[in-house]
């Protein structure tokens, strides 16, 4: 299962009722992190989740609203008492901004590795890729997935005469040996079932590559600017997605369920107008500061 928290919807600048937008995905004890812009570590408090288990900070691009609270994160991670390393991926150049923000937090307790290759960074059996989105400079969106084995067969387990004390670690992908045989885990499971898939793209206009990486997605979370089509030249400019736009992608990407975020800060009431999106993809949600859901694999 995959816990995946909003932990703020605001865009451009942190309103005193809308923290700006970033998102804290937790598996099996290690959290990674989208974006820190200013306020994110009292975002992380008010939702009631662990720093400490930030294991990956995900950068989507080098606006303020999305990298100016790391120094402060950090130094908070290693107040925690964390000693484990810290990996930061995002777009080239992410070592020179890293490096100038955190000449204020010269003295950390752990080693910040840096990541700006496409390259998928692990947490155990969980995968986070990175793919190009189309904003007014390099900016990257993430997609999340976690695989699911075949359904173990006690049948076959059984026929070939597995120890039962043996079972799960082939059902872990493991290879066994007893009695001088070895058994592989494509001898006792079935073809692999559908796991779980979360995207997350923000600040972009709408590009192929997040309906790509989002096919058949549980969960997208895409932003929506404004919902006003009349803006639409406006965030065509400034490299954003109207509801519209962001329901549309969903829509393609044949997704089960959408949170729009990112909300401009002219907009108080974000659900107000969500039928602009509604009317093209029903499931769609206007998504809250400290919004959670718990993803699990289907039956």
């Amino acid at each position: 299962m995959l816990d995946i928290c909003l932990l703020g919807t605001g865009g451009m600048m942190p309103l005193p009722k809308r923290f700006l937008t970033s998102l804290y995905v937790k598996y099996q004890g290690h959290a990674v992190l989208i974006d820190c812009g200013e306020g994110t570590q009292t975002a992380i408090r008010c939702a009631e989740v662990s720093m400490k288990d930030i294991d990956v900070i995900c950068i989507t691009h080098f606006h303020a609203d999305h990298v100016a609270g790391l120094p402060g994160l950090l130094l908070t991670i290693g107040n925690s008492g964390r000693t484990e390393p810290v990996l930061v991926a995002g777009p080239e150049g992410l070592e020179e901004v890293l490096c100038s923000l955190c000449i204020i937090a010269p003295e950390l307790p752990f080693d910040v590795y840096v990541q700006t290759e496409d390259t998928p960074i692990l947490l155990g059996d969980l995968s986070i890729k990175s793919f190009p989105t189309e904003h007014r400079i390099p900016c990257r969106g993430y997609v999340f997935e976690l695989p699911r084995a075949g359904k173990f067969s006690v049948e076959s387990a059984e026929s070939l005469g597995i120890p039962k004390n043996l079972w799960s670690k082939l059902q872990h992908g493991e290879t066994v040996t007893f009695d001088g045989r070895t058994v592989t885990p494509g001898q006792v499971l079935g073809p692999p079932r559908k796991g779980l898939k979360v995207l997350y793209a923000t600040d972009t206009r709408p590009v192929p590559a997040i309906s790509k990486y989002g096919q058949k997605a549980d969960l997208m979370i895409l932003e929506g600017i404004y919902p006003e089509e009349e803006k639409l030249g406006k965030a065509i400019e400034r490299g954003h997605m109207l509801y519209r736009e962001a329901a549309e992608m969903a829509l393609q990407s044949q997704a089960k369920e959408l949170w729009l975020t990112h909300f401009s800060p002219a907009i108080p009431n974000p659900q107000e107008q969500i039928d602009v999106a509604k009317s093209i993809f029903p499931q769609v949600t206007a998504g809250k500061d400290g919004m959670k859901k718990t993803l699990y694999f289907s039956e």
